[in-house]
């Protein structure tokens, strides 16, 4: 009990530690080598990256990845599951992947992911996932900011049809 205390007080402390110090290709994967994840060269792990504090053993970062800031790696929902990320794939910013108990989630080599986009399933090899297009759904009557009830704010919506929202993106 003590000795996995003390293990997890270690291990939080490392990964804060690599969440705020510089050096997204030497410290920081360094660091997360400590806590067990396995890294492999050229490795680019960007700021405030966090990277499954309960199981980082089971995380896998193939050579040449890039890591960009604000990534959520979870390889735990309800127990360990495991990611691996292979060779020379790109996660963007405000990335988010999970998987849950007992599955591999695996980032194929070469793979893009766009900014803000959530994985909770594999991505192919060399396959582009750009993040999800912000499209209006509803025309705002009353603004939000105006509104003295959000209540207001919501009766004043007015919903888009769809081929008014295809024909707007396609003149």
């Amino acid at each position: 009990m003590l000795k996995r205390l003390a293990r997890g007080i270690w291990n939080r402390s490392l990964h804060l530690a690599a969440r705020q110090l510089p050096g997204s290709t030497g410290v920081r994967p360094f660091l997360h080598r400590l806590r067990g994840v396995k890294i492999g060269s050229r490795v680019f792990i960007g700021d405030d990256v966090y990277l499954e504090n309960e199981y980082p053993e089971r995380v896998e970062i193939h050579d040449g990845v890039q890591i960009s800031v604000r990534v959520i790696l979870l390889a735990h929902t309800r127990g360990p599951g495991q990611i691996i990320i292979e060779r020379n794939a790109y996660i963007g910013a405000n990335v988010v992947v999970t998987t849950t108990a007992g599955k591999t989630l695996r980032i194929g080599e070469g793979a893009v992911i766009g900014a803000g986009v959530v994985i909770t399933r594999d991505v192919p090899a060399r396959s582009f996932i750009p993040p999800p297009s912000a499209n209006p759904v509803a025309t705002a009557t009353v603004p939000l900011a105006e509104a003295k009830h959000v209540d207001d704010f919501v009766r004043g919506l007015v919903p888009i049809r769809s081929d008014k929202v295809t024909a707007r993106r396609n003149p």
